[in-house]
């Protein structure tokens, strides 16, 4: 079993910046695909960004590739997701997960575990 705890989140002004953490338990942490996905109020879930098991690949939706950056500690069993230049749109839950199967770069899951999210509110 793996559990997922996410921190970081809050209400920040457009153009700001937060940095997401999220904090694994388990052993095999260095073994797994992370990522992060996020969720809108009415709006069905939004793969944001992932990263492999050693951190060398990464990958990310359009809506955020050059202001968010995921990366991951795994001495410290964390990954990050740094998220600058915030727009309102980026407003959402966030979710941390996790895939199991890090052998199979798959980035889009699909996702083993998640956390229980944090939300993120971008004011304008």
């Amino acid at each position: 079993q793996v559990q997922l705890v996410e921190s970081g989140g809050g209400l920040v002004q457009a153009g700001g910046s937060l940095r997401l953490s999220c904090a694994a338990s388990g052993r095999t942490f260095s073994n797994y695909i992370m990522g992060w996905v996020r969720q809108a109020p009415g709006k069905e879930c939004e793969f944001v960004a992932a990263i492999s098991w050693r951190g060398g690949r990464t990958s990310y939706a359009d809506s955020v590739k050059g202001r968010f950056t995921i990366s991951r500690d795994n001495a410290k069993n964390t990954v990050y997701l740094h998220m600058n230049s915030l727009k309102p749109e980026d407003t959402a839950v966030y979710y941390c997960a996790a895939d199991s199967d890090g052998s199979t770069w798959s980035p889009r899951g699909p996702y083993d575990y998640w956390g229980q999210g944090t939300q993120v509110t971008v004011s304008s």
